[in-house]
């Protein structure tokens, strides 16, 4: 039987995990016994900590400089690795890098280097083309969701990366896929393959929902949030645009929904999965971009609004909902005498929906915005000893509370956060002017 390594008990302990699943106490001794490992297991099996937690275990702290390097497909799964890794409390400094905001913001963070980078493979060209790093002592580099670069385009600077580190010792891939090559760049040879991905899902129905009489399908939609009350959804689109349309319609008829997709601020990208992840929203429109390596909630509803050209893409969607032992329903919306695509095998049910329209209650919470965060010196405990005493909420007001480095948000009952706004706006927290409001920035479009 696997144990875990003794070193690394206090990081779990640090991040309040009793003990490791299978697939990361594999991947582990996978990793302690060879060089190259090519890790395999669904969207939300915890292939962040499989990876880092090997990977610290080769963190020397008398090196000087980046050790380790893990390249990563998106902003969103960045910030979410380099959150892990801080909440476990190595000792060992992180620095995370992507597009979509100010380089400047990173550079300055360079002045001291740390001993772990995490990257999109965009941005840390970008750093490497104006010196602002090199990347001579890494020893384990990781391409986290490595299907997912290559599916986005980034072979170049991927290749670009690699042939920049001279000194690599351990190379481990990621991916959520199955059927995907090993690119020649990677310098891979003879890896252990850890599988963790099964074919079968027992808890996941497959209904198919057609437009009825004239409806179009932003009709049918709408017939069917208004079926499903509350309950929480991912809507998959194609395209960006095909994203701002369905939000734009479901805003039209009063339904609660935010938008995702890449063309969007980070900032508001990162409002709206927090705003996903505490209640104030049950209704996600997005591109594949959500499709895994997010950390989000899984939902009982995934619903194709248009149907991804592949099979792939069609699995990792419906990944966000039947996981491990929960059940869930998946949604593909058609138009009539429109055919399923070959690589649907299973007849799903037809969901006939009512004629009942009444739209579905405002989710029970809404989000705070604070406009300091870690580097101000303020802490979860610091938010809810403010909001319960200078706010006078009580246990059950105060939802979900994240805290990132500049900002913070709060979930708060709804019917209690105007009046809370009104008694707090003025004052203080830990003796510090904070710009207090209600999350609602509005979606900016990334040109």
């Amino acid at each position: 039987m696997i144990e875990t390594p003794p070193k690394l008990i206090q990081f779990l302990e640090n991040l309040q995990i009793a003990k490791l699943n299978d697939m990361q106490l594999a991947s582990i001794e996978a990793n302690q016994n060879t060089s190259d490992v090519i890790l395999l297991s669904p969207t939300g099996s915890g292939k962040t900590l499989g990876f880092l937690l090997p990977l610290v275990l080769k963190l020397q702290a008398q090196i000087a400089g980046i050790q380790a390097l893990v390249i990563v497909p998106s902003r969103e799964l960045a910030l979410q690795i380099e959150q892990v890794f801080k909440a476990m409390k190595t000792g060992f400094k992180v620095n995370c890098c992507y597009g979509g905001h100010d380089i400047s913001i990173e550079e300055n963070n360079f002045s001291q280097l740390p001993a772990l980078l995490i990257g999109t493979p965009g941005r840390i060209c970008d750093h490497l083309s104006r010196k602002n790093f090199e990347l001579s002592n890494v020893h384990t580099y990781v391409l986290d969701e490595f299907d997912k670069c290559l599916e986005m385009g980034f072979q170049e600077d991927m290749a670009f990366i690699l042939k920049n580190l001279k000194k690599v010792e351990k190379r481990i891939l990621t991916s959520a896929t199955q059927s995907v090559g090993i690119p020649t760049f990677t310098g891979i040879s003879n890896p252990i393959r850890l599988n963790f991905i099964t074919k079968k899902e027992n808890g996941l129905t497959l209904k198919i929902l057609t437009n009825q009489g004239t409806d179009t399908k932003f009709d049918t939609l709408y017939q069917f949030v208004c079926h499903i009350g509350n309950q929480s959804a991912i809507v998959f689109c194609n395209q960006r645009d095909e994203v701002e349309e369905v939000c734009h319609y479901l805003s039209a008829h009063k339904i609660v929904n935010n938008n995702f997709h890449g063309g969007l601020e980070q900032n508001y990208r990162e409002s709206t999965l927090i705003k996903f992840r505490n209640g104030s929203n049950n209704l996600l429109i997005t591109t594949d971009l959500a499709a895994r390596g997010l950390d989000i909630p899984e939902v009982k509803y995934v619903v194709h609004f248009h149907l991804p050209p592949k099979e792939d893409a069609f699995i990792h969607r419906n990944g966000r909902t039947a996981r491990q032992e929960a059940t869930g329903t998946v949604i593909i919306m058609m138009k009539k005498q429109e055919y399923l695509p070959n690589y649907i095998q299973t007849e799903p049910e037809e969901l006939i929906l009512g004629n009942t329209k009444i739209l579905p209650s405002k989710p029970l919470w809404e989000t705070l915005f604070f406009g300091a965060g870690k580097k101000d010196k303020i802490h979860k405990i610091d938010i809810v000893g403010f909001l319960s005493k200078v706010g006078g909420l009580a246990k059950d007001d105060l939802g979900l509370i994240e805290v990132k480095d500049n900002n913070a948000y709060a979930a708060v009952k709804r019917d209690k956060i105007m009046d809370l706004l009104e008694t707090v706006r003025k004052e203080k927290i830990k003796g510090q002017r904070v710009k207090i409001e209600i999350a609602r920035e509005s979606p900016k479009v990334v040109l």
